[in-house]
């Protein structure tokens, strides 16, 4: 790029914002960031300014003229010695301040080493300058960017030992009278984990089911008041009444299937059904 670069700005040509609703932090690396250059910082984020390492400024809303060691250095005298290239290496990175949505999904295995399937949907955001400076010292750059799905990755572990800390000790069918002391022990350890990094946590939803769907509809038919027992005829009915089963009712209600008055299907037997071995 051309050293005579006037204006660092995070919006792109078409107006819109570079950081949009997925990115924390968006690094700009350019030989053509010099003194002189205008730096325009939105409403919604922070700018932080760079030189080999070292932050120089750290610049809320507004637009700014740069002030660099290179000021001596322009223009022709710049491209005469250094080859068109500033000697200065200058970075400008521009973090988000709006709230973000991250989601965590991960196993969790109750007291019956029953697999649990969780998700955490929860919002973030940078509240101050001192919290901008803890994000880009404390969690590095892989790119240019550092996104929610970034984030994403290292509160895992930290989501995953507080949700374990009550499910493992927890029976499959109890988990959601706790879902409250769930929700409060994913809070603390996050906010405290994110602090670190300068970020705040806002809203946070967990939803913890069974992995396994079979065994979700089955909690469900006995959410509705059904027995163990009659939770599986009824699902085994419905299964069957889905192929087309003219006996998915008997199987509901645990009566035999009747084909020329004599009996057939496998069903319970015993008094409620009015057959015996």
């Amino acid at each position: 790029m051309a050293i005579t670069r006037q204006v660092i700005t995070s919006l792109q040509r078409d107006g819109t914002d570079a950081l949009g609703t997925r990115t924390l932090a968006l690094k700009i690396a350019d030989d053509s960031i010099v003194s002189g250059s205008l730096l325009t910082v939105e409403s919604n984020h922070f700018g932080i300014l760079k030189s080999r390492g070292a932050v120089l400024n750290v610049y809320e809303t507004g637009q700014y003229a740069l002030t660099t060691p290179d000021k001596p250095i322009l223009g022709s005298i710049a491209q005469g010695f250094f080859g068109g290239a500033s000697p200065w290496v200058y970075e400008v990175i521009y973090i988000n301040r709006s709230k973000l949505l991250v989601r965590n999904q991960g196993i969790a295995t109750s007291a019956e080493m029953a697999e649990m399937a969780y998700v955490v949907d929860y919002y973030i955001h940078v509240d101050s300058k001192e919290g901008a400076l803890d994000l880009i010292t404390h969690m590095p750059f892989s790119g240019a960017v550092i996104d929610t799905a970034e984030i994403a990755d290292y509160a895992g572990p930290a989501i995953e030992q507080a949700i374990n800390q009550v499910v493992q000790v927890t029976k499959m069918e109890n988990i959601n009278e706790h879902i409250g002391e769930v929700r409060e022990a994913v809070k603390g350890h996050l906010t405290d984990f994110l602090r670190v990094y300068g970020i705040m946590l806002n809203d946070l939803k967990v939803l913890i089911m069974p992995k396994d769907e079979r065994m979700r509809e089955l909690i469900s038919l006995q959410a509705i008041g059904l027995t163990p027992i009659e939770a599986v005829r009824y699902y085994l009915a419905l299964r069957m009444a889905e192929k087309g089963l003219v006996s998915a009712p008997n199987a509901a209600a645990g009566l035999p299937f009747n084909i020329g008055g004599q009996p057939t299907g496998f069903y319970p037997v015993g008094a409620e059904t009015g057959m015996t071995k």
